[in-house]
């Protein structure tokens, strides 16, 4: 069974982590400092490999059954990413989802969050944003 590093909507307690019942969670990871992560109109990270000022990103390593990989898992992932492999911060290879940057569309919103260190940590900010700006009355930009 391949191990998957996940690190967006797909991590436990996410929307999506359901795509893939049957794996079993070996525990949190985190990839090389190799990376940088953005978000993909506020609805999906993506992680893509660059050769300097890359970031270690934060998520869960699974052991998934293949079948449940190509049958569940990557059938419900967005097509602007793709099935690949990353180095974990250990310097294990795993496989994880990879941001095709050719296949955004150049009106996407894109943002920079490896400075945050993974989508969690971007999700709490953006609910400290909303709380904030209705303590304030402030209209979210």
């Amino acid at each position: 069974m391949p191990l998957m590093f996940l690190n967006g909507t797909a991590m436990s307690g996410q929307k999506d982590h359901g795509a893939h019942a049957g794996s079993r969670f070996l525990g949190p990871a985190r990839t090389a400092a190799r990376y940088r992560f953005v978000a993909v109109r506020d609805e999906f990270p993506g992680l893509f490999e660059v050769p300097k000022g890359g970031r270690p990103i934060d998520g869960e390593l699974y052991d998934i059954p293949d079948e449940v990989l190509h049958g569940k898992l990557l059938p419900s992932e967005p097509a602007e990413l793709e099935l690949g492999t990353i180095e974990l911060a250990d310097g294990e290879s795993v496989h994880a989802m990879l941001l095709c940057p050719d296949r955004l569309d150049p009106e996407d919103q894109i943002v920079d969050i490896s400075e945050l260190g993974g989508f969690r940590s971007y999700q709490r900010h953006l609910a400290a944003n909303r709380r904030l700006s209705e303590v304030l009355r402030l209209p979210l930009s």
